[in-house]
């Protein structure tokens, strides 16, 4: 399963990157796929410490509890490996302006 994440997190940034630069509209299926993760991922993070608050629970154990929602690990999943792509467009693009 290490191994799983661990190429995960490498290889699907670089078929992101591929994706992009043979198919123009995948840049924006992707970017706004990123939105919509990212507002989710707040959204369902804000309702679980609005709950904390309400119920005025400080035990570090409730806040976990965030972590058994599949919603919300896909989201921060794609997340973090959308600023992976990103960083790889970030270098792409550096390096392509310096070569001009």
């Amino acid at each position: 399963m290490v191994f799983l994440i661990i190429a995960g997190s490498i290889i699907t940034p670089l078929l992101m990157f591929g994706l992009r630069t043979y198919w123009e509209q995948s840049r924006l299926f992707l970017n706004l796929l990123a939105i919509i993760c990212v507002l989710l991922f707040g959204i369902i993070a804000a309702l679980a410490i609005l709950e904390i608050i309400k119920d005025n629970t400080v035990f570090m154990t409730n806040i976990h509890g965030l972590f058994l929602n599949p919603v919300f690990l896909l989201t921060s999943a794609y997340i973090g490996v959308y600023i992976l792509y990103r960083l790889v467009v970030l270098t792409f693009d550096e390096t392509v302006k310096k070569e001009r």
